[in-house]
């Protein structure tokens, strides 16, 4: 049977003294810097009129909703009883548990409040960042290859991956994935949607419901994660997390559709 050899890279990109900084981490703040570029480029590009130090109010608003969304959606949809066993290991961020799903929903409320204090319809700020968000879960889903964790399910595939610590069986590398689908194809997409004006809403919902799709896809591919396993027949708490983001991006798809034909304020951003 054909495997790669996981690639030896150390998780840690280097160290101060006891402190030890990740590529994970690193993959973060990386994310979050070129976003903000992102979103600089679309206020001039469409117009929306915010100033430089109201666009960082913007993406410090978003550091902190993905954050802190993002730790407490992995410790109610993935972390089980041993949270409520243990409430302290909430906060030890450093053990990993990080949840896209949660994050998004953390991120999405942290917008709104932000929208509220700078003035900016919801649905266009939350499509500014829609389009630099793809390159944040590029980079997630590279350093999870990286930490050598959440791996794929035993394949025969000639580009299975032998992961330590999962096995002397080939893996399916589901993180790389994820990372061509929700990383590079989304990102191609909503850049392209981004040269021309369109509805509020539109850029936010293709995320969504791409997004959704791919994920559903490819956790085919991923091993349920071991706390859970499957937890509706074959599917996994990934793919039933996406089934709301679905449908809520089809909505709004179709609302910013209606709004168009309409021809109401705010449809051409």
């Amino acid at each position: 049977m054909a495997a790669f050899a996981f690639p030896d890279v150390d998780p840690v990109a280097f160290a101060i003294g006891p402190l030890q900084v990740r590529w994970y981490g690193l993959a973060y703040v990386a994310g979050f810097v070129l976003a903000a570029f992102v979103l600089h480029r679309l206020n001039k590009r469409w117009g929306v009129g915010l100033t430089v130090d109201q666009e960082i109010d913007a993406v410090l608003a978003a550091v902190i909703g993905l954050m802190v969304g993002a730790r407490l959606g992995y410790v109610l949809f993935y972390g089980g009883s041993e949270y409520l066993r243990h409430p302290e290991r909430i906060l030890a961020t450093w053990e990993g548990g990080m949840s896209f799903h949660g994050g998004l929903i953390g991120i999405l409320i942290a917008g709104w409040v932000a929208s509220r204090r700078l003035k900016v319809p919801f649905l266009r700020l939350a499509d500014m960042g829609a389009v630099g968000a793809p390159i944040g879960l590029f980079l997630g889903r590279v350093t999870n290859f990286v930490n050598g964790e959440l791996w794929g399910r035993v394949t025969n595939a000639p580009w299975g991956v032998v992961f330590p610590g999962a096995g002397p069986l080939p893996r399916h590398p589901s993180q790389l994935y994820e990372a061509l689908l929700e990383g590079v194809v989304l990102f191609a997409v909503l850049l392209a949607m981004s040269r021309t004006k369109r509805p509020d809403g539109t850029m936010l919902g293709t995320l969504l419901v791409l997004y959704a799709v791919f994920r559903i896809f490819v956790e085919f591919f991923r091993e349920p994660d071991a706390q859970l396993g499957f937890v509706a027949g074959p599917f996994t708490m990934g793919q039933v997390l996406s089934v709301p983001m679905l449908v809520a991006g089809g909505v709004l798809l179709v609302l910013a559709r209606r709004s168009a034909r309409q021809g109401e304020p705010g449809s051409g951003a």
